[in-house]
């Protein structure tokens, strides 16, 4: 299981000339009216309208190997073969995660290698960013789970079916732990991602989606850059990901906890499909209902900003003026 989505960065290199602890990014968030409303609304100048052909095809293959493989693979081999039931599992631990370990090692690449034009700006080659230490753990749980699952005579099915719940789990603590240093105005212990040691922790889903797009996504570090400046010119925008962070936190724990519970009341075989299937199905309807809400909030927050403005949207400039608006929030989401 992964949450990987796109491809590998493609822009510019890392400028080491840039100090982003003193961006002005990072600084404490205005809670009024910014001061710039005259100037357009930062743009983050992705879209991810050109990018639908590879979303597609690396969320069906991700799809296919976290979810399609492990559930044929068990029945097939459980009532088709005459496969112990520890080799059956064995097979299935061996071939299962084989598309997300690929990514998972083309992402550290990226990171890593001398001339990244993702890693975060002035952070170290092999400090890596954020999303990626928690993608790590995350492996190393449900590494652990299946192969410790896998080596009895008599594998505890139930057990080998929670990598999916342990997934959900290990990011829905991390975004509410996140939550709560925010709102008690802990500052960051440790770098996350852009934000550096000793800086106001933003919302928790925003290193993840600053790290994805940049990473994964081929947003690169000016797509960093640009996150920082959208989200401290905009409320809304900060309000946005503020309310995301929380859906995401508890709807997280409260999928884990339903999965587990299913696991271990139903059947084996249904166990074993609801374990595997549950969450990547409340994971894409958390998805949708994401793209629903934050094109909403996209809207207003342009309608806002040009209120703020003191531009008058009602004269026959309107035109020019919601073509520049749609122009905007087509470059952040299609």
């Amino acid at each position: 299981m992964s949450l990987d989505p796109i491809g590998p960065c493609d822009s510019s290199p890392i400028s080491p000339d840039t100090d982003l602890s003193k961006s002005s990014s990072l600084l404490p968030q205005p809670t009024g009216t910014s001061s710039v409303h005259h100037q357009q609304l930062p743009s983050l100048e992705y879209t991810l309208k050109t990018r639908k052909r590879s979303i597609t095809i690396i969320w069906s293959l991700l799809i296919i190997d976290s979810v399609v493989l492990p559930i044929s693979l068990y029945f097939a081999l459980w009532y088709g073969t005459s496969l112990t039931p520890n080799n059956v599992f064995t097979v299935i631990t061996a071939v299962i995660g084989i598309v997300s370990l690929i990514k998972y090692a083309l992402r550290t690449w990226n990171l890593i290698k001398k001339s990244s034009a993702c890693r975060p700006r002035d952070a170290r080659r092999w400090s890596l960013d954020w999303f990626h230490w928690w993608l790590t753990f995350m492996w190393i749980l449900i590494i652990i789970e299946l192969v410790v699952g896998s080596i009895p005579t008599l594998p505890p099915i139930r057990v080998l079916a929670l990598p999916g719940p342990t997934a959900l789990f290990v990011w829905g603590t991390l975004i509410l732990l996140m939550e709560v240093l925010r709102l008690a105005n802990v500052r960051a212990p440790i770098r996350i991602s852009s934000q550096p040691r000793g800086s106001i922790i933003l919302p928790a889903i925003y290193p993840i989606i600053e790290d994805i797009v940049a990473v994964d996504g081929g947003g690169g570090t000016a797509y960093r850059d640009r996150l920082g400046k959208r989200y401290e010119a905009s409320s809304v925008f900060r309000q946005m990901l503020g309310r995301l962070s929380l859906a995401w936190g508890i709807g997280a724990e409260l999928a884990g906890a339903v999965t587990i519970a299913l696991v271990f009341t139903i059947e084996k075989d249904a166990a074993y499909v609801v374990g595997w299937a549950l969450p990547v199905i409340w994971a894409g309807v958390w998805a949708v209902l994401t793209i629903w809400y934050v094109k909403k909030e996209l809207k207003r927050e342009l309608n806002q900003w040009y209120s703020q403005s003191g531009e008058d949207t009602t004269g026959p400039d309107i035109l020019e003026l919601g073509e520049n608006r749609i122009e905007l929030q087509n470059r952040i989401i299609e």
